[in-house]
C-alpha cells in the first residue's frame, strides 16, 4: 500500500529561510548497502524525470546527502512525517549548521510501506511527480544540487526526505585527452603532440565557467613534473626514445574546482 506525501505549497520554500536553526541532528551517511542502493536509485530517478523534460540533472553533493540522510532519520525516530523535527531542527538549519553554503533551499518529503527499499525509491519519486508542489521543486530550476535520504521506522514506514540547495559550483571541471601524435626527428628524440579540451561541467544554474588547465608529465616510474597551468589547448615537445612516458591534463574552473585526471601513456 501506498501512501500520498504530506501537501505542502509553495511558501514552504521561504519559510524555510526564516526558520531560526536549531540544533540538528548528528548528520551521517547510512553504512547500508541497501539503503545507499535505495538513495542513489531515487537520485537516478528524479533526474530521469529532469532530464526527461530538458533540464539538467542536479548534482549530488555528499555533504547535502548526510543532511537528508539525517532528516529521514528523525522523521522515522519520532514516525511522523515532518518538516520540523521535535528538537526545532530543519533542512535549512541542518545544512547552516554543517557549514554548507546555499542561496536557496528546498525540501520535499515522502513516505511508503512498499515490500522493498529498491520499489520504495521509485514510488517516492512517483508520489511527489503526482503532487503538484512536489513536483514544482523536483523539476525546479532555482538548484543545483540535490541528494535524497532514507530511512526506516521500527514500524515499518519507510521515510523518504529529498533536500535541494542553489549553492556554489563544487563540481571540477572535465577535460578529454586526445591520442599523441609521434614524429621520430632522430635516433634519440622524438617530437610528441598533445591536444586535449575541456568544459566546465553545466550545472541547472551557478556554473562557475572553464578557467584553465593543469598539465603533468613524466618518465614511468617517476616522480610527476608541472607545466604551467594553461589555457592552451596543445603542447609539443620532444623526448628521449626507448622510454615510456606518461602526460595527464585536468580541467580546473572559475571557482577553483579541479576535475579528473585524463593521462596518456606514450612509448617511445
Amino acid at each position: 500500500m501506498t501512501f500520498l506525501v504530506r501537501r505542502s505549497v509553495p511558501l514552504l520554500l521561504a519559510s524555510l529561510l526564516l526558520l531560526p536553526v536549531a540544533a540538528p541532528v548528528a548528520a551521517a551517511v547510512s553504512t547500508d548497502p541497501a539503503v545507499i542502493a535505495a538513495e542513489s536509485a531515487a537520485l537516478t530517478y528524479g533526474n530521469a524525470e529532469r532530464t526527461s523534460r530538458g533540464l539538467i540533472a542536479l548534482r549530488l553533493d555528499p555533504r547535502v546527502l548526510a543532511v537528508a540522510h539525517a532528516r529521514a532519520e528523525a522523521m522515522a525516530q519520532a514516525d511522523e512525517l515532518s518538516h520540523m523535527q521535535a528538537d526545532g531542527g530543519t533542512a535549512a538549519g541542518l545544512l547552516s549548521a554543517a557549514s554548507i553554503s546555499w542561496y536557496g533551499v528546498g525540501e520535499i518529503i515522502a513516505l511508503n510501506f512498499e515490500p522493498t527499499l529498491a520499489s520504495s525509491a521509485g514510488s517516492a519519486i512517483s508520489q511527489w511527480m503526482n503532487s503538484s508542489p512536489h513536483r514544482a521543486i523536483l523539476l525546479s530550476t532555482d538548484y543545483n544540487y540535490v541528494a535524497f535520504g532514507l530511512a526506516v521506522s521500527a514500524s515499518g514506514k519507510r521515510y523518504w526526505a529529498g533536500v535541494f540547495i542553489k549553492g556554489p559550483d563544487r563540481t571540477g571541471a572535465s577535460a578529454r585527452l586526445y591520442t599523441p601524435v609521434k614524429q621520430i626527428l632522430s635516433a634519440t628524440r622524438t617530437r610528441v603532440k598533445f591536444r586535449w579540451t575541456g568544459s566546465d561541467v553545466r550545472l541547472q544554474v551557478l556554473t562557475s565557467g572553464l578557467r584553465y588547465f593543469e598539465i603533468q608529465r613524466r618518465r614511468a616510474g617517476g616522480a610527476w613534473v608541472a607545466y604551467a597551468a594553461t589555457t592552451a589547448t596543445s603542447l609539443t615537445t620532444s623526448w628521449a626514445r626507448r622510454h615510456t612516458y606518461e602526460f595527464r591534463v585536468r580541467g580546473v574552473d572559475r571557482a577553483g574546482n579541479r576535475g579528473s585526471w585524463r593521462t596518456v601513456t606514450v612509448r617511445l
